[in-house]
């Protein structure tokens, strides 16, 4: 079982209601984080990716570097990187943490034009997602390799230093596109907080996927990145949840939603709560992502969630809520010890 968090590479304080300060994102506050998870039970943490954030990649190597067992799941986007400037640069980082380094590969919206991607339709997309981590594989396992694809070429390509280990490949999407993808190319398939009938059923169609298509690797694992919200009673879980989704209520936001981020919307129209604690009042009041659905309760309900989730075969979980640092010392010690 992978236990991991998120640190919030932000270029703007408050993300998701953390406290807002101003060195928010300074070398000191997120190494104060990575180093609490490590003193708290948690084995790493989620730095997510887009453009106008710190970069992804430079935070978590400096972060790495501060640490001994913090593992950064580093998200990265196909086009913002080429595969060999990527596969190198994440061997290197491999090499000097020790193997400790994850990799969560993002093929979701962002401002590409920005630094000089475009993006095709979803087919698109996710033909030239399946390429990159293709040609990364190769080039971690290979030497002088030469690729002609569609999207990427390489020639007589060799990375040095070659990992020892490869880095775990992260991936997530919900669209069909996505999962043939996930099937035979990733290791790992996130799932946003979905009800357990909704990951069941995903599970096995992924499964079903990976017979059908010839995966080659490992058989592919799962994983859930969902926002835990954590208090000592059941009772005051609850009535501090509902009262943070009423001042959440006001900034609704009317943007682009991904396959799997319409999915978590859509719950709602069956009820503010699934299974016995699964939340949705937040995506109606402008939560996304991982914001958009909770697990509520006390540790023991919220444990008693996460065993469920990992009897249908979640072996990796990304948890969170805000303030982030109270919540990595509160989870971490109330939390985690449950599920271990």
């Amino acid at each position: 079982m992978e236990y991991l968090w998120y640190i919030p590479n932000q270029n703007r304080p408050g993300h998701r209601g953390d406290d807002v300060a101003a060195d928010h994102n300074s070398l000191h506050t997120l190494t104060t984080q990575a180093l609490a998870l490590e003193e708290h039970g948690w084995g790493g943490a989620l730095l997510g990716t887009g453009w106008g954030r710190p970069d992804t990649f430079t935070v978590a190597t400096a972060l790495a570097a501060r640490t001994t067992t913090f593992k950064p799941l580093i998200a990265i986007r196909p086009g913002y990187w080429q595969p060999a400037h990527f596969a190198s640069a994440a061997a290197t980082l491999q090499h000097l943490s020790e193997g400790r380094v994850l990799i969560n590969i993002v093929s979701g919206q962002d401002n590409l034009a920005a630094y000089g991607d475009s993006e095709g339709d979803q087919a698109h997309r996710y033909a030239r997602t399946k390429e990159f981590l293709q040609l990364t594989r190769r080039l971690w396992t290979q030497e002088n390799v030469t690729y002609e694809g569609e999207h990427f070429r390489v020639r007589d390509s060799t990375v040095v230093p070659r990992p020892f280990k490869q880095p775990r490949l992260y991936f997530g999407g919900a669209s069909e596109a996505a999962e043939r993808v996930a099937a035979t190319e990733a290791d790992v398939q996130l799932f946003w907080g979905e009800p357990l009938a909704g990951v069941r059923e995903r599970i096995e169609r992924l499964r079903a996927l990976e017979r059908e298509l010839g995966r080659e690797h490992a058989p592919l694992e799962f994983g859930l990145r969902v926002t835990t919200f954590v208090r000592d009673t059941t009772e005051q879980a609850w009535t501090d949840a509902e009262a943070k989704v009423a001042d959440l209520a006001g900034a609704h936001e009317n943007a682009f939603r991904a396959v799997g981020q319409q999915r978590l919307l859509d719950l709602n129209r069956r009820g503010d709560v699934l299974d016995d604690n699964l939340y949705t009042a937040p995506g109606r009041a402008g939560g996304r992502g991982a914001g958009t659905t909770w697990l509520v309760g006390s540790a023991e309900d919220v444990a008693r969630s996460l065993r469920r989730y990992a009897e249908l075969g979640i072996t990796h979980f990304v948890l969170s809520d805000t303030p982030y640092l109270p919540e990595i010392k509160r989870q971490g010690d109330q939390l985690l010890p449950l599920l271990r």
